[in-house]
């Protein structure tokens, strides 16, 4: 998509084979092409163009499980990111060990490797994989990397190989020329593709050229630019690959703006969590709680404000949670992401009047079979949903599912559902904070308003103050 040359903005478009030809040309990059799985569909272009002796040291595929293993050490899981990073870190250690006391003055080394699973023969198997480049960006210079999870989603074996060449060709190209900008970087991935094809879900830079970069903001990107539905981050400001982090446990999502987190998110999570342990009979630590803000609550304004979306990260990380960026305003969508990601029981966790918006005919009209096929297709899968109660603001009245007052042409539905169990009251609730609503915290933060420290948990508040989010004002300081 584009060629930054290093003194110059002036933007070129540039097809597969131009950047793989580009980058052979260049004297100063020389490095090793290591891939596993899915054939060398990578260093297969860089052959093809030609001149691939000024930039290839090594090009190899350990596709034998034994011979893996004897080269990067046991593992697990083959196609994981554990088994890129072991690729990478033992192929650039051999570069520079080999390397660097004969051209290291001249030479910027990198690594690209990949580790593949593609369509198998009888189309049984998750068509994914992991690709990295661990590398130098000048002669000399500190190690810096840039890892990323690709699903292939089309239907042939060919057709999968085909674009994870061009995607590894494109992030290659990336980290060599647009590493001064990662926003070019990610929006670059899917040059000459589409994500009919190649879906990237998660994304993490690391090293001396992307100290400044902040990998919760490339998370947003991906989401943003339509790369993928949905993107995670932990308490640590970690990406994650969803698969890797839910696979094998049963999830528990809340939706929510968390402008800020205030006690009654942490009840009605802790409220749900509970719920769901015991009706599983599992452990608690075994269940992952998922906090999810969604694209159309960031973009409410029209655009994204970045330092409210980290102001709202800060707070989740405060409280320790694990945050979910997603596309899927639509709850049935949420629903098809989650089961494609664990085989295990999900449950969604809301409040009440979050369940009266379920409930709104005008969200699915773009299906064809509007409400009763969008439920038909959140309650095919094992998920329930939690309603949390509401106090009434006006009567002090807590409304919960026995005296909801639904619309008349939903009503036998919701209680269908209801009655089928899909759809659970929770009685573990907390009846102190039931009177706090995030948009009052956020309106006493702005007014000066003390009394809003006691709506949120003290580590919240802690860090409210201490940065300066959602417009606090320290009164005390002149």
């Amino acid at each position: 998509m584009w060629n930054h040359d290093r003194n110059s903005d002036e933007a070129v478009t540039l097809s597969t084979h131009e950047k793989a030809l580009r980058i052979n040309l260049d004297a100063m990059r020389y490095g090793t092409f290591a891939e596993i799985g899915a054939g060398q569909e990578v260093a297969r272009w860089f052959f093809r163009v030609g001149a691939a002796a000024g930039s290839i040291s090594k090009s190899i595929s350990a596709y034998d499980m034994a011979v893996s293993d004897a080269i990067y050490g046991r593992t697990k899981r083959y196609v994981s990111r554990e088994r890129l990073q072991s690729m990478l870190d033992h192929e650039h250690t051999l570069n520079l060990e080999r390397l660097r006391p004969s051209r290291g003055d001249t030479t910027a080394f990198f690594v690209f490797a990949d580790t593949v699973s593609a369509r198998n023969f009888k189309g049984t198997n998750e068509c994914h994989g992991w690709m990295g480049v661990k590398y130098q960006a000048h002669p000399r210079d500190e190690d810096s990397q840039v890892l990323i999870h690709v699903r292939m989603l089309d239907n042939e074996n060919g057709l999968q190989q085909e674009a994870l060449g061009i995607v590894g060709v494109n992030l290659l190209y990336a980290a060599a020329f647009l590493h001064h900008k990662p926003d070019l970087m990610v929006q670059s991935l899917l040059d000459s593709l589409s994500t009919e094809r190649i879906e990237i879900d998660m994304i993490e830079f690391s090293g001396i050229e992307f100290r400044h970069v902040d990998n919760r903001v490339m998370s947003l990107r991906l989401v943003q630019l339509g790369l993928c539905g949905a993107a995670m981050f932990g308490p640590s400001g970690e990406v994650l690959q969803a698969a890797e982090v839910l696979r094998k446990h049963p999830v528990l999502v809340q939706r929510g703006s968390f402008r800020p987190v205030t006690n009654v998110n942490i009840d009605m999570l802790r409220s749900a969590h509970a719920r769901f342990a015991d009706e599983l009979a599992v452990k608690p630590d075994q269940i992952v709680d998922l906090m999810e803000i969604t694209m159309r609550n960031l973009l409410v304004t029209g655009t994204i404000d970045l330092s409210d979306f980290l102001a709202r990260a800060d707070v989740l990380a405060a409280a320790g949670k694990t945050v979910l960026i997603s596309d899927y305003p639509e709850y049935y969508r949420l629903a098809a992401w989650l089961s494609r990601n664990t085989h295990e029981p999900v449950a969604i966790t809301l409040g009440l009047d979050n369940l009266l918006d379920l409930f709104e005919q005008k969200y699915y009209e773009n299906l064809e079979g509007g409400i009763l096929e969008a439920f038909g297709k959140l309650f095919t899968r094992d998920l329930r949903i939690y309603v949390y109660p509401m106090r009434d603001p006006a009567t002090g009245v807590i409304r919960t599912l026995e005296n909801v007052e639904m619309p008349a042409k939903v009503q036998s539905l919701f209680r269908h559902i209801v009655d089928s169990g899909r759809i659970r009251q929770l009685d573990n609730f907390d009846e102190s904070v039931l009177h706090i609503f995030s948009r009052d915290v956020l309106r006493l933060i702005k007014e000066e308003n003390r009394t809003w420290i006691t709506m949120v948990p003290p580590e919240i508040a802690d860090v409210i103050k201490r940065r300066g989010f959602f417009g606090y004002h320290d009164m005390d300081v002149q």
